[in-house]
């Protein structure tokens, strides 16, 4: 699918709350099913908000500060979530009023960082405070395609394109955070601008311009500095261009068609953010710097007969992106997707049939732009019911003489997905909830690497640090890490929890009761502290939970949840680097904190220039209480990326992720009772 103006499609595409049925089944009662299961019969308080709360919210600012005589920038607005206490208390039905409805905003107001909390039933601000520490809030989109178009009114930015023989025309540019790296003074908010070229090709990525920095004051919207430090080839097009309609001959070998049809409609409702399906409840929403919030996930105990609270909120808090080169024009590219770009409004519209499956229902959402002027993002969800022909669980038992039996579950889990495309790379999350009681989150990247171009043909040309992998001649693809962190507020049957860690020991057989020389024991350590819970995965063999100290199964087990880790990767920066000491929160894989409501994001309020004084790893030194208290896991998944030939000039999806799982959460297993869905009539076919 191709825009003509991608940047004005994602700039005039933005959305959050409404949601629109956009499944292209071919069953119209599907549609018609799909479509009434998501009308919304009500307002929860941890809905987003609306496009027209984002419109009064605009008109309380500049009834404060009026645009006559002040300049105003939105940098960030999303609901104000109302206390945990006040929540529980309204979903218990005991709340003597509704929670209040309010929004927080981060706005820069003639030039000075301004949070302010404004009450939107009364319409007006309740709380403003000026920020004066360091770091400055996230990039607008506006703000970086106004500072992307400076260089080519600037005369010897033009001078140095023409001498390398391009064409100004086919030049695009992008705008970098510059991050921090021991100045004593505070900088000014500025980005470097850094360009790439066209001509042949829509991969831009693979056609770096090295050599030129232009460096732009965002508040001035004013050419600071301009640098042009050396000058090598530009990478070739040929070969980069990753359009369907722009291949040739030959072609992989066809698959014929596959189909994930539902002629009864899916088995999940939507009444306005709330999903239900199977034994699940759970509330979806979306924030324009973490994308997908899921609050208040409680499953239903069959055997119990009631639903039981196992997550309160869970999102992504922050994507730390470095670099491993330490060129000029590179060192300084140390992204944080999330407190610098906004995963959420980096969020793209899904495309039927390719990113979701024929049975997906989308969901659109709302950001405010630049102005404060709501936004419409279409399609940014999709749900779905996954059935890959997997097994939820099975035994075929051949030892009763005379007998076989087989029994057979199959796996259909529900699972919902947003991609969040930030520069060159895509990102695919999925939140996948299983009827065993298991939410597994997954991340899959692709998009196109970041290269440097260089003088480079071969591999055998190189003798220096070349910082990454030749991919093409006069293209290196640089070395680099991704680490997603994770916030989590596990309740699990209660919001008094403690964290348990339980290491698998290699004991020695000593006394001759067996012929075995060694067996592995579990031996089990309740966290106290913050610091009894910080962890590196590794280093030894061990079960993570968090278990509810105050509730056991009938035969005395504490009830609870285990993290299984996917991929583990470790930070290998010094921790007196820079970047490291803004990253801090990766240092271990494993954290865990009490709750407290403004501990969200795990870099930072401000991230762009951050100094790492207001980060995860700086909130644990008070090395807080947290056993039988309402703590907070956070998880970071990690990749190291060497990058291959493979991966050019698009890469195929890599993916890892976690999984929350019960660990004697029920009395046995919950899904022994679980019948199988019923075969669609329309899948089965016969030969004659």
């Amino acid at each position: 699918m191709e825009w003509d103006d991608p940047y004005s499609q994602r700039l005039g595409s933005r959305m959050a709350s409404s949601v629109s049925m956009a499944s292209v089944s071919k069953s119209l009662i599907f549609f018609l099913l799909s479509t009434l299961s998501i009308l919304p019969t009500h307002t929860h308080p941890l809905d987003p908000l609306t496009p027209t709360e984002f419109t009064k919210i605009q008109s309380i600012v500049h009834n404060s500060y009026p645009k006559s005589n002040h300049s105003i920038a939105f940098h960030y607005v999303g609901l104000e979530e109302p206390t945990k206490t006040a929540i529980l208390s309204w979903l218990e039905g005991t709340a003597t009023k509704t929670p209040p409805r309010q929004a927080f905003i981060i706005a820069r107001i003639n030039q000075i960082t301004h949070e302010i909390i404004a009450d939107l039933p009364a319409r007006k601000i309740v709380s403003d405070r000026v920020y004066g520490g360091y770091g400055y809030p996230l990039l607008t989109f506006e703000e970086q395609g106004t500072a992307n178009a400076l260089p080519f009114k600037h005369t010897p930015f033009l001078e140095s394109i023409r001498k390398r023989g391009l064409k100004a025309e086919e030049v695009v540019c992008m705008s970098f955070a510059i991050g921090w790296y021991g100045e004593k003074r505070r900088n000014k908010r500025v980005v470097r601008v850094l360009c790439n070229y066209l001509d042949g090709t829509v991969n831009l990525y693979m056609r770096p311009i090295e050599g030129i920095t232009v460096t732009v004051d965002l508040e001035e919207m004013k050419i600071l500095g301009f640098q042009d430090r050396s000058t090598v080839p530009v990478p070739k097009a040929d070969g980069t261009d990753y359009r369907e309609s722009s291949q040739k001959p030959p072609f992989g070998s066809p698959l014929k068609g596959i189909s994930m049809h539902q002629s009864d409609g899916p088995s999940f409702t939507i009444d306005g953010h709330t999903i239900r399906w199977a034994n699940w409840d759970f509330h979806l929403s979306f924030d324009a710097r973490a994308g997908p919030m899921i609050s208040l996930a409680s499953i239903f105990d069959l055997q119990k007969q009631k639903f039981r609270k196992v997550l309160y909120r869970g999102f992504l808090s922050e994507v730390f992106v470095p670099y491993m080169d330490l060129n000029e024009e590179w060192y300084y590219r140390v992204y944080f997707d999330a407190g610098e770009y906004g995963y959420g409004l980096c969020a793209v519209p899904l495309e039927p049939l390719r990113d979701c499956p024929e049975n997906a229902v989308f969901m659109d959402a709302y950001v405010a732009d630049h102005n404060g002027t709501p936004v419409n993002m279409p399609n940014i969800f999709c749900i779905f019911e996954r059935y890959a022909g997997d097994v939820m669980w099975r035994h075929t038992e051949a030892s009763i003489p005379g007998k076989v039996i087989r029994e057979v579950r199959p796996e259909v889990t529900l699972v919902v997905r947003m991609v969040s495309t930030v520069g060159n790379y895509d990102y695919v999350n999925d939140w996948e909830f299983k009827q065993s009681g298991s939410i597994k989150v997954t991340v899959g990247l692709t998009g196109l690497l970041e290269v440097r171009g260089s003088m480079y043909t071969h591999k055998d040309q190189i003798k220096e640090e070349a910082y990454g992998t030749l991919l093409a001649e006069n293209t290196l693809g640089a070395n680099h890490d991704h680490f997603f962190t994770y916030h989590l507020d596990l309740d699990v049957d209660g919001d008094a929890n403690s964290f348990v860690r339980s290491q698998l020991l290699m004991t020695p057989v000593t006394d001759h009761r067996s012929p075995r020389r060694s067996y592995w024991r579990v031996v089990s350590e309740t966290a106290k502290t913050e610091s009894d819970a910080r962890i590196k995965l590794g280093v030894a063999q061990e079960d993570l939970l968090v278990v509810n100290p105050n509730k056991r199964t009938s035969i005395g087990n504490f009830i609870g949840y285990r993290l299984i880790p996917g991929s583990v990767a470790a930070p290998l920066l010094s921790d007196d680097d820079y970047a490291q000491i803004r990253g801090a929160f990766t240092e271990y894989n494993l954290w865990i904190t009490p709750y407290n409501k403004s501990e969200k994001w795990a870099g930072g309020l401000y991230v762009d220039q951050s100094r790492g004084d207001d980060t995860l790893a700086r909130w644990s030194l008070r090395n807080r209480e947290i056993e039988n208290k309402d703590i907070v896991l956070w998880y970071t998944l990690g990749f190291h990326h060497v990058p291959y030939q493979e991966d050019f000039p698009v890469m195929t999806t890599l993916s890892s992720g976690f999984e929350l799982r019960p660990a004697n959460f029920f009395e046995s297993n919950p899904v022994l009772k679980v019948k199988p869905p019923q075969p669609d009539n329309r899948s089965i076919c016969s030969r004659a």
